[in-house]
């Protein structure tokens, strides 16, 4: 891991990956999928502590995570003003003195994620930059309201200037093993973001099983998903090591099979710096560089941008600052 340093982290141009255009289903395929939990908690269990980095090293990783962090509120209390704070911080993620110490030009979040009644306002707010709007969708977080309705918010969401679109699949599916039911769904969902990219929110946290992770993961991106996403953040558990490792492999068994690359974005308590590296350092030693790049990799967030900035100061300056003195505390 540590072969990545500051001077690697400099802005470059995104790839322009070929996009998932789905394929049919093949129930054989996902019936043949297994998931051993024993050995996938081993693997993720020795992960933190084989893979640390430090000093330099630690902060090019760092502010790589940040240009793969979607900087979400999804709050019942939200405004617009609070919208357009978020975005003035995705616009300068870290200080400028931080990133004048550290000899780095200036760099953006991934993404701002909103609900749809405040897109309107993040798409004012990043006009003149290069930051998309992504948007929850399809009735977040539970995905229970009539599925015409669900639709409709993905059409007004992409009308209303949203580029990526998170909608979340309905979790009874996966349950009572309805692939097709799941398939089609995504399916639909994906026809009405159009030319905005869908990332499908699996909810893995109510999904029963590793075993139904994967095969929900697998159905998505045969239904045309350009993300596949661990949770809404809503759910009493969220991301985790194993969750993650069964999404990237069937990530990397579904390229093997098609060549086309679909990304990933674990979401959902991800709130520490050291947290962060570690998600990095799997998605390096499963899928490979290529997939650290912010179009096939995000965190969604909203308190881990605040430990990072901390961290690099840190880095920076020796010492610890109160999180309050950082723009998003």
């Amino acid at each position: 891991m540590e072969s990545q340093t500051l001077q690697d982290t400099k802005p470059l141009a995104l790839a322009q990956e070929p996009r998932n255009p789905g394929m049919d289903l093949d129930l054989d395929w996902v019936a043949g999928v297994q998931a051993n939990t024993s050995a996938i908690e081993r693997r993720c269990a020795t992960l933190p502590a084989r893979r640390s980095v430090k000093k330099d090293y630690q902060a090019a990783w760092l502010l790589k995570a940040v240009t793969c962090i979607d900087l979400t509120t999804l709050s019942g209390d939200d405004t617009e003003e609070r919208v357009r704070r978020l975005c003035a911080k995705a616009r300068q993620p870290v200080r400028g003195d931080i990133l004048q110490a550290l000899d780095m030009p200036p760099l953006t979040t991934g993404a701002v994620c909103v609900y749809h009644e405040m897109v309107a306002a993040a798409v004012q707010a990043l006009k003149g930059t290069d930051i998309p709007v992504a948007a929850v969708s399809t009735g977040f977080p539970a995905g229970l309201s009539p599925f015409h309705l669900r639709v409709a918010e993905i059409e007004e969401s992409v009308k209303a200037g949203a580029k990526e679109i998170d909608i979340v699949i309905s979790r009874r599916h996966v349950l009572a093993g309805n692939w097709q039911a799941l398939y089609d769904e995504m399916q639909a969902f994906r026809a009405a973001c159009g030319e905005a990219h869908v990332k499908a929110i699996l909810a893995t946290g109510e999904l029963g099983s590793l075993r139904n992770v994967a095969r929900a993961s697998l159905i998505c991106m045969m239904a045309g998903a350009d993300f596949i996403k661990t949770s809404t953040g809503k759910e009493s558990v969220n991301a985790t090591l194993p969750v993650s490792l069964v999404m990237i492999r069937a990530i990397r068994d579904y390229y093997d099979r098609t060549g086309f690359r679909v990304g990933y974005k674990p979401a959902g308590g991800i709130s520490k710096a050291k947290d962060a590296l570690v998600y990095l350092s799997l998605i390096k030693e499963e899928l490979g560089d290529r997939w650290l790049q912010p179009d096939l990799f995000r965190f969604g967030a909203s308190s881990l941008l605040n430990d990072i900035e901390r961290q690099l100061e840190h880095h920076t300056s020796g010492a610890y600052s109160a999180s309050y003195r950082h723009a998003m505390a």
